[in-house]
């Protein structure tokens, strides 16, 4: 027997690795899903295999986040379904080679898929959140948002635009009883790396966490009221103590006259 709704997530990226485990966990937590990708093929069989195990309604869209049409798409679905409760963010694409080795167009096509496309879904659904006094939007960032010297340089500026995208929704919606969540995982166990050019299993597998407890562990921080969670940090304490320093500094910038340094 199925359990009561909690509403519809829709998921991009939800295909395969972190994506398609959020929709396996949501569908079992009470969610009926919408599933967002570029293979119909991958998604069908997703849909119909988490619709046996949990008799939760599965939609899935076909659909390329690169492209505006397609991009539009999902954003009227977004401003459409007021069954929506929860979106996850979750397409995005990688690169490890360095920022001279890359070709520009590509590092463009990070940027339309990583940040432009990421922002306008969440442009899309927050205001029907609003004016309903519910709803969650999950944004997958990754621990590069704050290494920036970690990987390719684009990539990791687009995931700081995530993180800094994130905190600031928060801010701005928290007293509006919507739930902002920004995801920062470490080197996970998905095809992202083979796309990117190096393999997963070139890692020290010792930093590689599977995508099923990266999941996991991200819901738990979510359930526990978290903004930004860090699935392989084991002491939250020296978050904490980044994240108040960071508001600490933030508050000094600002002043009519340059530092004595710079006189």
């Amino acid at each position: 027997m199925a359990l009561s709704s909690k509403g519809t997530a829709l998921i991009t990226g939800a295909s395969s690795g972190i994506g398609a485990v959020y929709a396996d966990r949501l569908a079992r937590q009470g969610y009926d899903l919408i599933l967002v990708a570029r293979s119909r093929t991958r998604l069908n069989a997703l849909a119909n295999h988490l619709s046996d195990q949990t008799g939760r309604t599965v939609e899935v869209v076909v659909a390329d986040l690169k492209n505006k049409a397609d991009s539009l798409r999902v954003e009227q679905i977004l401003r459409s379904d007021a069954s929506i409760t929860l979106l996850v963010n979750n397409a995005g694409v990688g690169g490890v080679m360095s920022l001279l080795g890359s070709p520009v167009d590509d590092m463009e096509a990070m940027i339309n898929l990583n940040v432009t496309a990421l922002m306008r879904l969440a442009y899309a659904v927050v205001p029907g959140f609003v004016a309903r006094g519910t709803g969650t939007v999950i944004n997958i960032a990754s621990i590069v948002a704050i290494a920036p010297e970690i990987l390719n340089g684009v990539y990791g500026g687009t995931k700081a635009f995530v993180l800094s995208l994130s905190q600031s929704m928060q801010h701005e919606l928290a007293d509006k009883g919507v739930r902002i969540q920004a995801v920062l995982p470490g080197a996970t166990a998905t095809d992202f790396w083979s796309e990117a050019g190096n393999p997963v299993e070139n890692l020290p597998q010792e930093i590689v966490m599977s995508a099923e407890d990266m999941v996991d562990a991200a819901l738990v921080g979510l359930a526990a009221g978290e903004v930004v969670t860090i699935p392989g940090l084991h002491d939250a304490s020296q978050w904490d103590r980044y994240e108040a320093q960071r508001q600490t500094l933030s508050g000094l910038f600002g002043n009519s006259v340059a530092a004595p340094r710079y006189r």
